[in-house]
């Protein structure tokens, strides 16, 4: 994670130089600084929770939450929603309680750890959007490099917490996590100019469709299959997340 951050930080900060576009204010930094360590957070619970879970499971219940309380805010800040978002939030918490069911077989210890983790990432994922858009209009790259450098220097701090020798082991890993890096800095910066031109809800829950992928690609990679009630909750997280959108 502290590579891929790394990675992020410095494309981030490269940009906004050739680009030479003005650095924000500092409360605009400092709203920006803050997404980044909710984002850093969120990003560690989710990796662990994919690795120890079912990743049709993880990501929707972190996709949803994620895309969900945003709406709220955005309810707060802009208006109600509109009675088909109303009606994705219904779903979202169904969705929740669907895949929260042990399924075919009994519920383990990494389950609960991973359900539990996936929440605690959707819910960092909120954050990290709301302080975005608290963030303002200012410019995109600095915005992101601002959340970056605070991610970086957190994951530093964590690194150095609970290693007493740095033990890397073999590298193969490294490319991986540059690409990572690049991948992540890229949706970040989107989806800052996203929320910058339309509204919060809309930017959170569009942007929050990446689990129909993610489940996807655990089934044709990983092979994961997944109880008949598991496959209802994806199925009705995606449908929630499509109600919020087209709302």
């Amino acid at each position: 994670m502290l590579a891929a951050q790394a990675v992020g930080l410095v494309g981030a900060l490269a940009f906004a130089l050739v680009t030479t576009q003005p650095v924000p204010g500092p409360e605009s930094l400092a709203w920006a600084a803050a997404a980044g360590v909710a984002g850093i957070v969120a990003l560690a619970a989710f990796y662990q929770a994919l690795a120890i879970g079912r990743m049709g499971i993880v990501a929707p219940v972190a996709g949803v939450l994620g895309a969900s309380i945003p709406v709220v805010v955005g309810i707060v800040g802009q208006g109600l929603p509109s009675a088909l978002q109303a009606v994705g939030i219904v779903l979202a918490v169904a969705s929740v309680a669907l895949v929260s069911r042990p399924g075919d077989q009994p519920a383990g210890p990494n389950d609960r750890r991973a359900l539990a983790l996936a929440i605690a990432a959707g819910v960092g994922f909120a954050l990290f959007i709301t302080f975005m858009a608290r963030a303002g209009d200012a410019s995109v790259p600095w915005l992101v490099s601002a959340s970056r450098a605070s991610a970086v220097a957190l994951m530093t701090v964590v690194v150095l917490a609970v290693r007493t020798r740095p033990s890397l082991g073999p590298r193969a890993w490294l490319p991986l996590a540059a690409v990572a890096g690049v991948f992540d800095v890229v949706g970040n910066g989107l989806f800052v100019a996203a929320v910058q031109t339309g509204r919060l809800d809309i930017a959170a829950v569009t942007s929050s469709l990446y689990p129909i992928a993610t489940v996807i690609l655990a089934r044709v990679v990983l092979g994961e299959r997944f109880a008949h009630v598991h496959v209802v909750g994806i199925a009705v997280a995606v449908a929630a997340i499509v109600c919020i959108a087209a709302g």
